[in-house]
């Protein structure tokens, strides 16, 4: 199924009988390819501005993980690896032979499990303000995952905002700041605590040391705790900028885009060289 929006075709692709994944699709299939992942309660549409300034000659597919926006699912297992399997589902019914993978925030370490299990499709990782979250990456002791957890479960619109809060930056626009987390809050609540408890769960060391794929990150400078450099700087390459806070590319999709290009032309050896 595929319908037409200005911003391209509108696809669908069933998964199993629990799942169904939307997409959007702009560009020519012989164009370069990349694959946006957006973040924890977040939504595909994110990436509209952000595709427009893309190249016209680029292929852009951006997806909506299941449970978030339009994509529905009523499966048991939420897990990083689970949700790299809708987007693998999206680059085999689109025939993706190779791809450059972009993803915020949690939709860096879907980025990476991708790369897992598609390494011949993965040509090169780029996070969006993310992999440096030592408090989330690797794996949080299960004492502090079950608190965080029971948070959420007893106040999960609070849960919310103190996300939205940790990835704000002094002078953002406090209407963005509510925009951003109407939309978040907007998730169902069983999926988004679901989808937290997968993210809490999973091992970033373990998961990096399996892929060989190029794998960066735009990070925001007043967000970067550089212990994070410090510990992964051999793994991950960090293109440090002040373009705003952890959902910079709404805020800068232009700018956002020119980084993105910079990284898919860049050299690939000594990852920690663009971290200044």
């Amino acid at each position: 199924m595929s319908t037409q929006s200005e911003f391209g075709a509108v696809r669908a692709v069933e998964r199993n009988d629990t799942t169904s994944i939307r997409y959007t699709v702009r560009g020519p299939e012989t164009g370069h390819t990349w694959i946006l992942i957006h973040g924890w309660g977040c939504r595909r549409a994110d990436f509209t501005a952000l595709t427009a300034a893309l190249p016209d000659d680029h292929r852009v597919i951006a997806i909506a993980l299941a449970g978030h926006g339009d994509s529905r699912s009523t499966r048991e297992v939420w897990s990083m690896a689970e949700f790299a399997r809708d987007v693998a589902a999206v680059t085999d019914a689109e025939g993706v032979a190779r791809a450059t993978v972009v993803g915020h925030s949690m939709g860096g370490a879907v980025a990476v499990e991708f790369a897992r299990l598609r390494p011949a499709v993965a040509d090169r990782v780029i996070g969006i303000d993310t992999f440096h979250y030592l408090s989330l990456y690797p794996p949080v002791a299960e004492s502090a995952a079950r608190r965080l957890l029971d948070e959420f479960a007893a106040d999960f619109p609070a849960g919310v905002r103190g996300l939205v809060d940790m990835g704000s930056v002094p002078g953002t626009d406090p209407g963005f700041t509510e925009t951003i987390f109407a939309k978040m809050a907007g998730i169902p609540e069983s999926v988004g605590i679901r989808a937290l408890e997968g993210i809490l769960r999973w091992d970033m060391d373990e998961a990096l040391a399996a892929v060989t794929t190029p794998v960066s990150t735009l990070a925001v400078r007043r967000l970067l705790n550089p212990a994070a450099v410090d510990q992964y700087r051999d793994r991950i390459g960090f293109v440090v900028h002040e373009l705003g806070g952890h959902h910079f590319h709404l805020e800068a999709p232009e700018q956002t885009a020119e980084l993105l290009l910079a990284e898919l032309s860049s050299d690939r050896d000594g990852p920690n060289r663009r971290y200044s």
